[in-house]
């Protein structure tokens, strides 16, 4: 909820003024009190009023005559360089006020015109105007006029400006990782492959050799129980003529 704004003027209320200036002296001497301890400034207030006896001053009497004192040491010109009083604080409140109210009337003026000019694009006449309305309706058009050259050469600028290059595309991201656990992987594969291949080939190669064996004993049995094992006379195998023992695959 919004404060509702104070009228400054007098409080014809004796109740009312007497609870306002409590408060607002309450209020007054707070800010004294904030302005010194945030800006560490040597600051001080008296107060009179027709409710207390003697006058209040802030933050004591000795602080309060050491301020005053020092104020005094200064120049004059210096002293009164920015005081104002009641009078001075007025016409400058005046002032700024009609230079608001000055700056509000060239603002409805120009809206103003700004309505007539637009009704005179549709057909509407401008018979009804004065020659100060007439000079006001032209410095409107004139300063339309401008803000439109104004933004075509913009608008111009900006066309004769290339625009800036695309930005360059990202690379794709790299795939070693991928490849290189892809070709670990095969090679893992063929290792193991190989591994497997190896082992059956030596299954086999003891297969075989131990049916080989096998069959050689029953062979060697077989000539034992024929009376050929015990024959003095008979050659080494190594020199016999008989072509069964050198076709035999020894292991």
């Amino acid at each position: 909820m919004t404060r509702k704004k104070v009228k400054l003027a007098y409080i014809t209320n004796d109740s009312s003024r007497k609870a306002t200036f409590k408060k607002r002296k309450k209020g007054l001497l707070k800010k004294v009190s904030e302005l010194s301890t945030l800006c560490d400034i040597k600051t001080c207030a008296i107060i009179y009023s027709p409710y207390d006896t003697q006058p209040e001053v802030w933050p004591s009497p000795m602080e309060v005559q050491n301020i005053i004192a020092k104020f005094k040491m200064m120049p004059e010109m210096d002293q009164s360089k920015k005081m104002v009083n009641q009078e001075s604080f007025l016409r400058q409140r005046i002032a700024k006020s009609e230079e608001q109210l000055k700056k509000q009337q060239r603002d409805n003026r120009e809206k103003e015109m700004t309505q007539v000019m637009y009704r005179s694009l549709v057909g509407e006449g401008l018979q009804n105007l004065n020659i100060v309305d007439l000079n006001d309706l032209g410095w409107v058009i004139d300063k339309s006029i401008k803000e439109i050259d104004e933004k075509i050469k913009s608008l111009l600028e900006q066309q004769a400006v290339p625009p800036p290059p695309p930005p360059p595309a990202a690379a794709p991201a790299p795939q070693v990782v991928t490849m290189t656990s892809h070709a670990s992987r095969t090679t893992k594969q063929d290792m193991f492959n190989d591994e497997a291949a190896a082992r059956s080939t030596n299954t086999d190669l003891a297969t075989d050799s131990s049916q080989n064996q096998q069959w050689l004993m029953d062979l060697l049995k077989s000539n034992d129980n024929m009376g050929f094992g015990r024959n003095d006379d008979m050659l080494p195998y190594s020199l016999h003529t008989n072509n069964f023992w050198s076709n035999f695959p020894f292991p």
